[in-house]
């Protein structure tokens, strides 16, 4: 079910509806979201449900062993993990192993691997990485003694399933939504208001900015040829940047709102990565739920940077080609893994970060260096093959081809409303985003719903499903 579709708003308005005759009652709550939450995932495949059942119930299970059988305590954990990574294992990484070892001993026909995949196993459940990781990092956390496990079977369900954030993030700790399930939180007219703003917010950036520029990046990505222009590519990159930007951002921010009209906090998950000065920094703003997941469960368990230099540099790589890996069953998404990591060991080996100045002309350098390196990531992440990425790469930085973007396309009017907002945004508000008068904001987003339903773009599934 998406969150851009006409069915998603019927299910959301009952949600609503039943939520508030609910009221007060925590055991009720915690039942009708663990309940509409499945049936919010089910509706795309009922079949997957038992996935997040499986996977729930283990990691449930395993906590309250965990703290009953201290003696116990790693093997559960190691059992916990071992069945996460399992289930991942078989239904997102399974055809890419058999597809790989076959072409490493050459099978072919009946005799190879992948012809014998079951098909059921070659369908990667939407959501799957996100909502196992969110499960794991609860046995973590109790196997830490930084949680004390909960007893209810909907408290935890209401957690790892919660409809807003279940398929596509963020990653919410349990430490962070398990106390507030338990809470009442009124949602006052101000907080309605808050949620409103997220909601319109990431519609707009979803519908208006991520599918308006998404048929030029296919239509690109999908040609029979590579354009030769190298201009073509840049802009085509620098298209797709914005696109996977505004369409995972755009996610958060309707889940945030959605959840705050629920009464609960999500962390925010960018934080305007596009102005980084440094890869680390960019980090530290992209997909922050899972750049700390893999910060705090991975990276820093393996021994961060408190073992030496050697050990940093290849704990970094470690983090960075799974975080790759994590993505997807590619090639593509592991060698995009791996150009981060060379260039944050670059940039952590030279410094170049701190020595290149504090002066507007420095930063603006420091900017635009990483601003490339992130551009030239994206195009292993988007690209359909390995092959695919490195013509595509040469062709950018061949500077030649015609002086043109050449996609076809008169994007005036696109411009235009972009344009359009950012104009009254800039009359309505101060230079600390703060509207100059109420009636201001209210005019606002009553412009941004008026160009989500004028100016949208064709209707897509969010890029981070198939994650």
């Amino acid at each position: 079910m998406l969150f851009n579709s006409l069915i998603f708003i019927v299910f959301a308005i009952i949600f609503y509806i039943v939520f508030k005759i609910i009221g007060k009652n925590i055991k009720g709550r915690l039942f009708w979201i663990t309940a509409a939450s499945f049936f919010f995932y089910g509706w795309w495949d009922w079949r997957f449900l038992s996935l997040i059942l499986i996977s729930g119930l283990i990691d449930f299970i395993a906590a309250l062993g965990i703290v009953r059988f201290p003696k116990q305590k790693k093997l559960l954990l190691i059992l916990s993990v071992a069945g996460n990574i399992g289930s991942l294992a078989l239904f997102k990484y399974s055809g890419f192993v058999a597809e790989n070892i076959d072409k490493l001993l050459g099978l072919q026909g009946s005799f190879s691997l992948a012809a014998n995949i079951p098909e059921f196993f070659l369908i990667t459940p939407v959501g799957i990485s996100f909502y196992t990781f969110q499960s794991m990092s609860y046995t973590f956390d109790v196997y830490r003694n930084k949680l004390n496990p909960t007893r209810s079977f909907f408290q935890f369900f209401a957690y790892l399933s919660m409809f807003p954030q279940l398929v596509a993030g963020p990653i919410v700790r349990a430490e962070t939504i398990l106390p507030q399930l338990l809470k009442i939180t009124p949602v006052t007219g101000e907080r309605k208001w808050e949620g409103f703003r997220l909601v319109v917010s990431g519609y707009f950036k979803k519908m208006v900015i991520a599918d308006n520029l998404a048929p030029l990046v296919v239509a690109a990505f999908s040609a029979p040829e590579i354009n030769s222009s190298s201009l073509f590519w840049w802009g085509i990159i620098l298209a797709f940047a914005f696109q996977i930007y505004c369409d995972f951002a755009g996610y958060s921010d309707i889940a945030r709102g959605l959840a705050i009209w629920m009464g609960y906090d999500f962390p925010d998950n960018f934080n305007h990565p596009y102005i980084s000065k440094s890869v680390r920094e960019f980090w530290e703003r992209w997909h922050i739920s899972l750049s700390t997941w893999f910060r705090d469960y991975l990276y820093i368990p393996l021994g961060g940077n408190k073992k030496g230099k050697a050990r940093s540099y290849l704990n970094l790589w470690i983090t960075m080609l799974i975080s790759g890996l994590w993505h997807g069953a590619a090639w593509t998404f592991i060698i995009w893994g791996a150009v981060h990591a060379f260039f944050a060991s670059v940039e952590r080996f030279t410094r170049w970060p701190e020595k290149i100045g504090k002066s507007a002309v420095a930063k603006f350098v420091a900017w635009l260096f990483v601003t490339i390196q992130v551009l030239v990531a994206w195009v292993f992440f988007r690209a359909e093959t390995v092959g695919q990425a490195w013509k595509i790469l040469k062709t950018m930085f061949s500077f030649q081809g015609p002086l043109s973007f050449g996609w076809g396309l008169d994007i005036s009017i696109f411009m235009s409303v972009i344009i359009l907002r950012e104009i009254v945004h800039a009359f309505g508000f101060d230079d600390k985003l703060k509207p100059r008068k109420p009636v201001f904001e209210m005019l606002f987003y009553a412009l941004l719903v008026a160009i989500i339903v004028f100016f949208r773009g064709e209707g897509s599934q969010f890029i981070y499903f198939q994650f």
